[in-house]
């Protein structure tokens, strides 16, 4: 029987492999986080070109520690369905140390054009992102506690102080009250995902909450975590944002809880995906609601 997949040249699934491998879909969310940051700060205006070296040095960084992260963990990869067919996993890509020394130049330029273009304390906390995904969260944390999503889900937050500083490096509390959303929003958006997955984490010695807790009492986990997150997404209008951010943060909240109530009830896959899935609408509206408020404002 012939092959149903498309037909396609080595050049286009390597280029193909190489964007999987920097995990770029997950580096845009980061840099709109980013945007968000500096959209509800005050201060000067950037740029052109300050904007695009923001956009691309967080971008960048976070491609860095994604692909830091593959690199790393090309073990345990093959032992999850989920990540089984990484081109580390499958041997596509051979660790060298040519890829750490690719990954480290990268960070350096993006940090360094970051630090030139803008601020020392911006390019400190694009720095800090990717620092904290690859070392904090994939080497140091990751196999060894259940909150090494809880620590590591800081990599968003300093995205947003990124943003932040790059307008004005005297982080005001609207942006800090929106880091803190974003630290509190990681855990039950990727706990909800760990439930779905339980099984390939077990495998893989990953000790993840529904590993070490199980589904019930991860799923009950979530929930109230989901409840903290809703009710300091709140803050942010305390500060300053106003109609508009509470609108979206709001219907994304109550979505959220919904789903999250929904997976307390009824731990399974699908109320566990139905849960990640609506933590990445609940935070997309309040990003997209945060920057629309602050620029009418």
């Amino acid at each position: 029987m012939e092959s149903t997949l498309p037909h396609a040249t080595p050049a286009a699934w390597s280029v193909r492999s190489i964007l999987s491998v920097f995990k770029l879909r997950i580096g845009v969310v980061i840099t709109f986080t980013a945007m968000a940051g500096l959209a509800v700060t005050s201060g000067p205006s950037l740029s052109a070109l300050q904007f695009v070296v923001l956009s691309l040095a967080v971008l960048i960084s976070s491609a860095c520690a994604g692909a830091f992260n593959q690199y790393y963990e090309y073990d345990i990869d093959p032992l999850m369905s989920r990540t089984k067919k990484r081109a580390f996993a499958l041997g596509g890509f051979q660790r060298s140390p040519a890829w750490l020394w690719a990954i480290g130049v990268l960070l350096t330029v993006s940090v360094g054009a970051a630090w030139l273009a803008l601020n020392a304390w911006a390019a400190l906390f694009v720095f800090l992102g990717a620092f904290f995904y690859a070392i904090v969260y994939t080497v140091w944390l990751k196999r060894r506690t259940w909150l090494n999503i809880v620590i590591g889900g800081l990599a968003g937050s300093w995205a947003v102080l990124a943003g932040a500083a790059a307008s004005n490096p005297e982080i005001g509390a609207v942006p800090m009250a929106l880091a803190f959303v974003l630290f509190l929003w990681t855990p039950p958006h990727f706990w909800s995902l760990a439930v779905a997955y339980r099984d390939d984490y077990a495998a893989a010695g990953v000790p993840m909450l529904p590993v070490v807790v199980g589904d019930e009492r991860a799923a009950k986990t979530i929930f109230a975590s989901t409840l903290m997150l809703v009710a300091a997404s709140y803050l942010p209008a305390v500060f300053g944002l106003g109609a508009i951010y509470l609108v979206g943060a709001t219907v994304g909240g109550a979505y959220f809880i919904a789903k999250a109530w929904g997976l307390a009830r009824n731990p399974c896959r699908k109320t566990a995906m139905s849960c990640f899935h609506a933590s990445l609408l609940q935070l997309t509206l309040l990003l997209v609601a945060a920057i629309i408020d602050a620029q009418l404002r």
